[in-house]
């Protein structure tokens, strides 16, 4: 595998990464069912509500691509450093976020009635677990771009360089100079005057023949 592939492959891995965990977030993690209450109730629970951190550094993973390409060298290595505890963090966070004490906290900040009740039913579902796998997605990207992103190339340099003008290279392209145009090619009316004026009209400008 060529370098650049390798570094685009990774790059998908990362956006793989953020993609999943941006996308669990707005999900159902948790419904809870306070049946002991006056009105029993039932209140569900996205990842946004739990806490927004896992979102925040999915964002930051995405931004994080933008300089995997623009960098280079040991920069590079560190933005791979970056990108993986972004991941870490993203799994870190999802994982806390289903604790049942935030989880009580979340619901309790929607509705009072769950703060009366000591002990509502919780179902949890798997889209907690979706956000785990994007940030070891996003992780495992981070830690390639660490390890091989210092021999991957960089962006392109011909957009560095200035024309071949400026920089004082030869158009090799340039168009040619078009010359004289040759006696035949002129108005017979100008030859006649130039007869009438004693100039000879075969002779070039800078008076060459």
């Amino acid at each position: 595998m060529t370098p650049g592939r390798e570094r685009g492959l990774t790059a998908l891995l990362c956006a793989a990464g953020s993609g999943l965990a941006l996308l669990a977030a707005g999900r159902t993690w948790v419904t809870v069912r306070a049946g002991d209450a006056i009105t029993p109730v039932a209140q569900s629970v996205s990842g946004r509500d739990l806490g927004g951190t896992a979102s925040a550094l999915a964002l930051a993973g995405l931004a994080g691509l933008a300089a995997l390409f623009a960098t280079s060298g040991r920069v590079r290595a560190a933005v791979g450093a970056l990108i993986a505890l972004f991941g870490g963090g993203i799994a870190y966070a999802s994982a806390l976020a289903v604790q049942r004490s935030q989880v009580r906290s979340a619901v309790a900040d929607k509705s009072t009635l769950f703060s009366l009740n000591p002990h509502p039913a919780m179902d949890v579902n798997l889209w907690w677990m979706v956000s785990v796998t994007g940030g070891v997605v996003l992780a495992a990207g981070g830690l390639i771009t660490l390890v091989r992103g210092a021999r991957w190339p960089g962006m392109s340099a011909r957009y560095d360089r200035g024309t071949p003008a400026a920089s004082g290279e030869d158009r090799t392209d340039a168009e040619p100079i078009p010359d004289e145009p040759a006696p035949s090619d002129v108005d017979p009316a100008v030859l006649w005057r130039s007869f009438d004026r004693g100039e000879d009209p075969t002779a070039s400008r800078d008076g060459r023949p």
